[in-house]
């Protein structure tokens, strides 16, 4: 029917929804060394709009052309530039088939 999918990471992101995880002391304990860690992990996103990087890539691509298996991660480098990093998802394509599958009879359902 000309539909697709795919799965996209916003990487980790500090906004008001994972402040609720901890209590606010804790997060004052733990930024300090999130902003360490972020210089050397590509998929701690710093700027506010770096989490949308991985969706409005996959906006911007040809469908057809995207590998099914692949999940994209919106990562920032260690000087902050936004960039979109593809990694292979731990499923193999019998498995995959076997959820569309199903997922095709919850749909008659």
């Amino acid at each position: 029917q000309g539909l697709y999918s795919s799965v996209v990471c916003p990487g980790l992101v500090m906004s008001n929804m994972t402040y609720r995880i901890l209590p606010v002391f804790l997060w004052k304990l733990l930024m300090p060394i999130m902003w360490l860690v972020s210089g050397s992990t590509a998929v701690f996103v710093r700027a506010p709009f770096g989490r949308f990087a991985s969706s409005v890539w996959l906006f911007k691509q040809k469908p057809e052309y995207l590998d099914s298996l692949v999940k994209y991660h919106s990562c920032t480098s260690g000087l902050g530039k936004c960039y979109v990093e593809p990694r292979k998802m731990d499923v193999d394509e019998d498995t995959a088939e076997k959820f569309y599958q199903k997922l095709l009879e919850l749909e008659e359902q």
